[in-house]
């Protein structure tokens, strides 16, 4: 520990490894080790157990297994505070970072909608739906009434699965196309639909659904 220690004096934060990072949050090295070995695989993976179930990896222990959840919710609420500083997006990627803290470890689906200028500048961040865990339904012409009242040309519409898949349902589908035929008609353009999920993301303009 004292090693991680000294590097972390030396160099920062940044510096450390994942292992040497939670070995400091934990205050043991092998068991930060053993902990990213376990099933979970990863810090993301780790950090979205259920204490329950944290505690028990490795002998972690409730103390401990709190302590963590501190801190990822500390880092959750960093990243969401960060996220809402952001006035202008250059790529979906953006997206992802502005919607990730919010939506990632939602129990149900939401949906969203971003507004946009011609230049990329956010003009507004809009829930448009709340669902059950299997999905939620958006009224596409209200999505488009939005952006009208808003003058706004441009949009994205984001949503979360919470069961950890990011592979867009029929639904989804069928919400993209209808909200891209309904904003051609303004002259409005449908940028992106993004799903995020713990598992990734889902871009249907990657993927080649949406049309330049």
């Amino acid at each position: 520990m004292k090693q991680i220690a000294d590097k972390l004096a030396a160099r920062g934060a940044a510096a450390l490894t994942d292992a040497e990072l939670l070995a400091l949050v934990v205050g043991d090295r092998s068991l930060a080790e053993t902990l990213l070995s376990s099933e979970a695989g990863s810090l993301a993976r780790l950090t979205a157990q259920p204490e329950a179930r944290l505690r028990m990896i490795g002998g972690l222990g409730l103390q401990r297994a709190r302590l963590l959840a501190v801190c990822t919710e500390l880092g959750r609420r960093l990243a969401l505070a960060r996220a809402g500083e952001t006035d202008t997006i250059a790529t979906s990627d953006d997206v992802v970072r502005i919607f990730r803290p919010l939506l990632e470890r939602l129990p149900h689906e939401e949906c969203w909608v971003l507004y946009l200028t011609a230049s990329n500048r956010i003009v507004e961040r809009q829930r448009v739906s709340q669902g059950g865990v299997q999905g939620t339904v958006v009224d596409h012409r209200l999505v488009v009434k939005r952006a009208l009242e808003l003058l706004a040309t441009q949009l994205v519409l984001v949503h979360n699965h919470p069961s950890g898949a990011a592979e867009p349902s029929p639904q989804d589908r069928v919400l993209t196309d209808k909200v891209a035929r309904a904003a051609a008609l303004f002259d409005i353009r449908l940028l992106d639909h993004l799903v995020i999920a713990r598992e990734g993301d889902y871009s249907f303009r990657r993927a080649g659904l949406l049309e330049n």
